[in-house]
Parts: C-alpha cells; sequence; structure tokens
C-alpha cells in the first residue's frame, strides 16, 4: 500500500477519539441486530425485521465494523492496544497508512481532531485512489442518482400499492402470511386505486398482470429520472448508498441508515395487504380514508427523516469525487 494523493490533507483524529467512538458505535450495531443474531442461532426467520439482511443484504458483523470515512486519519499513541488496532485496519481493503512527519493540534476541536499538516499524519486512513480505483464508476452514478433524488419535490399517496401489486392475482406468496383481505379483496384494491410506484426495485416485483396497471414502467436506466424522495423504497435505498460507499461512509451514519430502513420497513408492512397482526403491528388499512390519511403522514416524516441522511451521503460522494 502507498502514500495516497489527497487535494487536501486528512483530518485526524486523536487515539482517545476514535476509540471512543468506535466503541460506542460497535455497542450501537450490537444492539440493533442482537435479534436477528438470536433468531439466526435458532433457525428462525421474521418476515419484518429480516428483510434489510437478506434484501441488501447486511450483516451484523459489516455494522459493527466502525470507519471514520473519507477524509480522516486516525492517530496511534504508546497504548500497545491501539498500535494494534491500527496495525489491523492498515491492512483493511482500501486503506493506508500515511507518512509520518507529525502534526499540529488543530485549535478549536473537542472531538479529538487534529490538522495533520500537508505531509501527512502518521496515521491509518481510506486509500482514496484505490478505492475509486475499483468503485469509481458506481460511486458516481449513486453520486448522480442521491443528487437528483434530492432536487425533486416529495411525492405522497402512493398507498404502498407496490406491495398489494406484488400479490395481485398470485396463488402463491412472499412471505408466510395470509393476506389481510384475501385474494379477491386484494385484488380488488390494486383494481380500484391508481398505481404509481416510480422505484424499479419495488416494479420489478410486481405480478405480470400488475405490471400494466402502474402508471411509470421504471427501469434501471431511468432510476435517476423517476427516483423521489417521498418513495419509501427510495428513502430505504439509503442504507443500500451507505453500504455502497463502504469505508468512505462513516459508521455513525451507517447506522442513522440502517435505523431509517428499519423503521420504513414496518410501515412497509403494516399497510401491505398481509394480515402481521399475529407478529404484532396492526394493519395501516390503506383501503379506507383513515388507513390513507396515516400512511401519507408517516410516508411524509420518512421524507423528513431521510433528506439529512441523503445529504450526509452526498457529503461522502463529493468528499470522494473531489479527490478523483
Amino acid at each position: 500500500m502507498g502514500v495516497p494523493t489527497l487535494t487536501a490533507p486528512p483530518r485526524a483524529l486523536a487515539p482517545a477519539a476514535w476509540t471512543a467512538r468506535a466503541s460506542a458505535h460497535a455497542a450501537r450495531a450490537d444492539a440493533l441486530t442482537a435479534a436477528r443474531r438470536e433468531r439466526r442461532s435458532r433457525h428462525e426467520k421474521h418476515p419484518i425485521e429480516d428483510f434489510l439482511f437478506e434484501y441488501y443484504p447486511v450483516r451484523p458483523a459489516q455494522l459493527a465494523r466502525w470507519h471514520p470515512g473519507v477524509g480522516v486519519a486516525l492517530l496511534a499513541d504508546a497504548d500497545p492496544d491501539v498500535r494494534a488496532a491500527l496495525a489491523e485496519r492498515a491492512g483493511w481493503r482500501w486503506h493506508t497508512t500515511l507518512a509520518d512527519d507529525g502534526c499540529a493540534a488543530h485549535p478549536g476541536h473537542d472531538d479529538g481532531a487534529v490538522d495533520t499538516g500537508h505531509g501527512g499524519s502518521g496515521g491509518v486512513a481510506l486509500d482514496v485512489a484505490a478505492f475509486l480505483a475499483d468503485r469509481g464508476e458506481g460511486i458516481r452514478w449513486l453520486d448522480e442518482l442521491l443528487r437528483r433524488t434530492a432536487a425533486r419535490p416529495a411525492h405522497l399517496g402512493c398507498l404502498g400499492l407496490h406491495e398489494w401489486a406484488m400479490v395481485y392475482r398470485q396463488r402463491e406468496h412472499r412471505h408466510p402470511l395470509p393476506l389481510r383481505l384475501g385474494q379477491a379483496g386484494t385484488d380488488a384494491v390494486v383494481e380500484s386505486h391508481p398505481v404509481r410506484c416510480s422505484h424499479f426495485d419495488a416494479f420489478r416485483f410486481f405480478t405480470e398482470p400488475a405490471r400494466p396497471l402502474n402508471r411509470l414502467q421504471p427501469e434501471r436506466a431511468t432510476q435517476p429520472d423517476l427516483e423521489q424522495p417521498g418513495c419509501l423504497h427510495a428513502n430505504m435505498d439509503l442504507l443500500k448508498a451507505a453500504l455502497k460507499l463502504g469505508p468512505a461512509c462513516p459508521g455513525e451514519l451507517l447506522l442513522d441508515c440502517f435505523e431509517l430502513a428499519r423503521d420504513i420497513r414496518v410501515l412497509d408492512m403494516r399497510a401491505s395487504p398481509y394480515d402481521i397482526t399475529s407478529l404484532g403491528q396492526a394493519p395501516v388499512a390503506i383501503e379506507t380514508p383513515g388507513g390513507r390519511a396515516e400512511y401519507v403522514a408517516r410516508q411524509r416524516e420518512f421524507a423528513e427523516r431521510a433528506a439529512p441522511l441523503r445529504t450526509r451521503l452526498l457529503e461522502v460522494t463529493s468528499a470522494l469525487l473531489a479527490d478523483a
């Protein structure tokens, strides 16, 4: 591994600062994945909670690994445990050890940050050049998708009919759960409401009879043209974006995206045609005026919650591409 060429020196974190953040991150990830790990030990599955781990996919160990993000170097001290942890990180993919020619304290910082100067810090940081050599094309596509999505107004009121269209006129379903209105009742809801799904990865799971009912016909190539910030799945996919950014994404942002996706998934299934009362969840009956109002209100809340996360992800892609 060589010394990376950066357009700006990385901000450095002192050992006390980054070890504290890494420890807090590990504890938070442990709490977020405890139920999943316990189910796995018993060979059990949960139709709502396991979705994120299996669809994206993401492993508990992957969530538990903290990264400071692009443009940050982690410093060492005399503590052998800290040095061992840094030595391990230096061997991780897309990481490098920076040149050691000293650094000066940066006044006004209370988070343990120091200014590395132009020559490096002797710390471990993301090797941006190596990362972009492998992931550059995908990062540029992701940056465009996030940027264009953020620039659009949020469209609400799709009512989660994508889940209904996935079981429309179908005898066998993805989840081992009964349909709340039965097959005929479910089909009637799809036929009596406008279906306007803009998300390709939801649309591709529509049954064949449901596809012509959708006002849009999304394709992967048109995803940047259609993605909009009110879509539950577009906001859930911020987790996918964080995962694609890998070690360039700060660990705290990754877990924030995971928590958002987890909460959206609950609404997605509550508003679905499945009867999930056996899982302790009350339905959002989108076939009724009250259910539609509840869905739109929650959809708006998630769009507002997703907006700053999308901005933070764009800060990561912008920092990466500035060094391209």
